[in-house]
């Protein structure tokens, strides 16, 4: 599958999960932007992440303000998530549902236990 298409894939899939959401939530996780990337930049991979990181959280949680200059955002790494996925579209849009919510629950201020409590891991 393109990069294209896999775009088109986690797009559709964000935004029906988006939409899922509950309403209390949903205002928040349309407010931090979505990037779909091929694979990790060199300055992830520098802070010492694996090559084939699903995704991730960068910036401020929600509520929290400190002089981090990054605004919030995540970042789903398609060819890794296509990958661990192998090649399945079906598996595919489940784990970038999964990575997504993941990535929004640390927005959320969810730590690593709190997104294994909610199944988020």
């Amino acid at each position: 599958m393109s990069f294209t298409q896999l775009i088109t894939l986690a797009v559709d899939t964000v935004t029906a999960v988006q939409r899922r959401l509950p309403a209390e939530i949903r205002p928040l996780a349309l407010a931090v932007p979505v990037h779909y990337e091929a694979a990790p930049a060199a300055d992830v991979l520098a802070e010492g992440f694996e090559p084939d990181i699903l995704g991730l959280f960068t910036g401020d949680p929600h509520g929290l303000e400190t002089d981090n200059p990054s605004p919030p955002q995540i970042l789903l790494y398609l060819e890794s998530l296509w990958d661990y996925a192998e090649e399945d579209p079906e598996i595919f849009r489940d784990e970038v549902r999964l990575t997504y919510l993941h990535e929004l629950g640390h927005y959320l201020g969810w730590d690593e236990d709190d997104l294994t409590e909610r199944g988020l891991d």
